[in-house]
């Protein structure tokens, strides 16, 4: 089962993948959760609607029935309160997404931060940098954030 295998790989592997081993789709999932919900916990708090859009996204993103987006969210959330830092998503992220994948993602964290409606200045900072560390440009950032409004109907 894809969570049990995401499980394992991080069990075995103390968390992180060997130098050069290529990550797997997998891996790749849990480092995009894992982003998600670090934007969503970014103004201390975790809600129903930013958990429920985070499900929704990965589901739509992966073509992942539900359960699994559920428990990939589960995951990602063990995955963040571990850690102190993110740099191993953000590395997965960076080397193994395309550019337009990476805004593709970076549209997603700004869906995250706006599902409450409000975007709270650490979710902002917070994007910013990833923007930085994941290669998008400030230009396209902002071009997600306004599909993002968009798409929430938040446009204004």
């Amino acid at each position: 089962m894809l969570m049990d295998r995401i499980r394992t790989f991080f069990v075995d592997r103390g968390g992180a993948p060997a130098e050069g081993t290529r990550h797997s789709q997998d891996e790749l999932q849990l480092a995009a959760a894992a982003l998600l919900v670090e934007a969503a916990c970014m103004d201390d708090s975790f809600d129903a609607d930013e958990r429920a859009t985070i499900q929704q996204l990965l589901s739509d993103r992966f073509e992942m029935e539900p359960s699994d987006a559920r428990r990939l969210v589960e995951l990602a959330e063990e995955k963040v309160a571990e850690s102190v830092e993110l740099f191993s998503s953000v590395r997965t992220v960076k080397d193994r997404f395309d550019h337009e994948e990476r805004i593709e993602l970076l549209g997603m964290l700004w869906e995250v931060v706006y599902a409450d409606g409000v975007l709270h200045d650490y979710e902002a900072n917070l994007l910013r940098r990833l923007a930085a560390l994941i290669h998008v440009t400030d230009q396209e950032s902002g071009q997600a954030r306004k599909r993002a409004l968009a798409k929430l109907g938040l446009e204004g």
